[in-house]
């Protein structure tokens, strides 16, 4: 097995010629993909796709693919949640069951491990889970789909640290027994040299894909806390201060070792064929980012806000609503937050998937199953949203201030080529009265449900210049507008 997974290994890293995803050089907001500017629209699975090896992988990438979706995450190991316990979410894909953890370590020959069967040995790389990586991700890649690799975790509480193979409970390695919040911080003990010798091994046999981005942490603020802002400062106290109402940030132990970790990724990469994005976790909802760590040039936001896209915008890097959910199952909420985020500038949206679990990899597990939602509705009408910025010269589009002067009673967001090219949506429900600064000339344009890609008006007509108002035609929970100066 050894022998087998380390020949995959050394065969995968000449897997391809093409560049890694990377910014586009001529617009860093987008992503220039197989020689493509793309923007990446997901809504994925609860990553367990790897580690849990109840879930049949190839299953649930082919039905990303077949609703014409381009991104997943995937988390790398170090993390497992509790079943039917962890945050409310009854058939959890990252809480495989008794026996189906497949880690990126060895299991020794002592029993003991808290999640079932034998303790750890991390100075040893288990073969089963490496080839499984690797399968994965060159599924994957065939199917061009976009995998982010996510290396750490947040724990959260007690209960994930019992399970956790770094807890010196549940490894023969004799790893430092420290309070969990240190965990992801450099005075981890002797944790800090497995974490190093982790990443560097995922980094190495990632290294000849095309398809990868690293993402340092998830949600590195959840277990060391700044609060940074509020959303409705009007709230009383506590609830002012405390989530969902809290915009929380890591703190600088945490950012001190994320910045660690950048640095492993990129010295391991710069021995290698290939150079891969680093994505960092910055803060929910959204806040003007302080720094970043070295390297990194992909910020991921959680349940973020249009907001998130605005204040960053300058800052020239790739901007991600890298997670949402938890507002329930209903799919307009998920839909509208999508297009706000990517029609406000974003460069990624990815929906946290409920429907897909184990026996259920094609995403068909409509139950009610934890605090957000995703659906087969959800994923078709995701795909009119990754239709519509295909269609758009994405390289060559910003966000756009200007050109709706007014949208009574929803909110307007808008990329444009300007004065050639318009695409707008408008959040809420209508018909309404939009006003428009536009330069004189011919138009045309199409008026598109959002929630079944047809075109609920088409548009024709020549402006002389200046404000002109249009009646949108009726829609509810959004409605998207494409314009385009056809002449004079």
């Amino acid at each position: 097995m050894l022998r087998t997974s380390a020949l995959l290994g050394a065969a995968l890293l000449g897997l391809t010629a093409a560049e890694p995803i990377r910014l586009h050089p001529k617009n860093p907001h987008y992503f220039l993909f197989r020689g493509r500017a793309v923007a990446l629209v997901s809504s994925g699975e609860h990553y367990g796709s790897v580690i849990n090896g109840a879930i049949d992988y190839k299953r649930y990438l082919a039905a990303l693919a077949s609703d014409g979706l381009n991104y997943t995450r995937i988390f790398g190991g170090t993390y497992v949640e509790v079943p039917a316990h962890s945050f409310g979410i009854h058939r959890n894909n990252l809480a495989p069951g008794p026996g189906r953890f497949i880690a990126p370590w060895a299991r020794s020959e002592t029993p003991g491990y808290a999640g079932g069967g034998n303790k750890f040995d991390l100075d040893r790389w288990n073969p089963e889970y490496f080839e499984r990586f690797h399968a994965f991700l060159a599924e994957a890649s065939r199917l061009g789909i976009v995998v982010e690799v996510t290396l750490f975790s947040s724990h959260y509480m007690e209960a994930h640290w019992r399970l956790s193979p770094f807890n010196p409970a549940n490894n023969v390695n004799g790893t430092s027994g420290i309070d969990w919040k240190r965990l992801h911080t450099l005075d981890n003990g002797n944790i800090l040299a497995h974490q190093e010798r982790y990443t560097r091994k995922l980094v190495r046999d990632a290294n000849g894909f095309d398809n990868v981005i690293f993402e340092i942490q998830n949600e590195p603020w959840s277990d060391r806390t700044v609060l940074a802002d509020v959303v409705n400062p009007y709230l009383p106290l506590p609830d002012r201060d405390r989530y969902p109402n809290s915009i929380d940030v890591a703190d600088e132990a945490s950012m001190a070792w994320q910045a660690r970790v950048a640095g492993w990724i990129s010295s391991e990469e710069a021995t290698l064929p290939n150079r891969h994005l680093i994505a960092q976790n910055y803060s929910n909802f959204g806040f003007p980012v302080r720094a970043v760590a070295p390297g990194v040039s992909v910020i991921n936001f959680h349940y973020a806000y249009p907001a998130a896209v605005t204040l960053n915008y300058g800052m020239g890097v790739a901007l991600s609503c890298d997670e949402t959910g938890f507002r329930g199952n209903a799919d307009a909420f998920y839909r509208r937050q999508a297009w706000s985020f990517l029609l406000a500038g974003g460069s990624v949206f990815d929906n946290l998937d409920y429907s897909f679990t184990a026996g259920h990899e094609d995403g068909s597990d409509t139950e009610a199953n934890g605090p957000g939602g995703g659906s087969p509705q959800l994923r078709r009408q995701l795909r009119i949203l990754s239709e519509f910025l295909r269609s758009l010269p994405l390289v060559d589009m910003a966000p756009d201030t200007i050109a709706v002067e007014h949208a009574a009673g929803v909110y307007a967001h808008v990329l444009s080529v300007p004065e050639q090219q318009y695409a707008m949506y408008f959040d809420g429900s209508g018909p309404i009265a939009v006003t428009l600064s536009l330069p004189a000339g011919a138009y045309s344009g199409d008026w598109i449900n959002t929630e079944t890609g047809s075109v609920a008006r088409a548009e024709k007509f020549h402006h002389g210049g200046g404000p002109l108002t249009l009646q949108t035609p009726e829609f509810q929970d959004g409605i998207a507008f494409r314009l385009n100066r056809t002449g004079q």
